[in-house]
């Protein structure tokens, strides 16, 4: 049976996807703390500046002023969203069917944007 015609990923597809969900999630959440601790400490002055964390930061997030760094982390936050509902989907074996066409997405897709809901053929409309 070709992908055109199969209506759902096969549990070992599934088990995949889910392996590179979870991977993006766990860095995804790493950088939402990252961003949340920018914008709690850019303003101040005090021991947490020191901080191996307050370092990482130094070079990117914290030069960022408390108002870019809101909007990442609210962008973040917005992805972390997105995976865990992909989760869901892999879970009741729903996971990579388009909600527009009904038709599964392509595997390519789901690597590159791996909480798609939406083929690039609906996503054209």
């Amino acid at each position: 049976m070709s992908e055109a015609e199969r209506t759902r990923y096969s549990d070992e597809e599934l088990a995949e996807f889910k392996a590179l969900i979870l991977e993006k999630l766990e860095k995804a959440k790493k950088d939402y703390d990252l961003l949340k601790s920018a914008i709690n400490y850019s303003e101040s002055n005090d021991t947490q500046d020191t901080s191996p964390t307050f370092k990482t930061l130094e070079e990117g997030a914290a030069t960022l002023s408390k108002e870019e760094s809101g909007r990442l982390a609210q962008r973040q936050q917005k992805f972390i969203q997105h995976l865990e509902a992909a989760l869901i989907r892999i879970e009741n074996k729903t996971y990579g069917v388009c909600r527009e066409t009904g038709k599964l997405i392509p595997k390519e897709r789901l690597r590159a944007v791996p909480h798609a809901t939406l083929s690039i053929e609906a996503k054209g409309k």
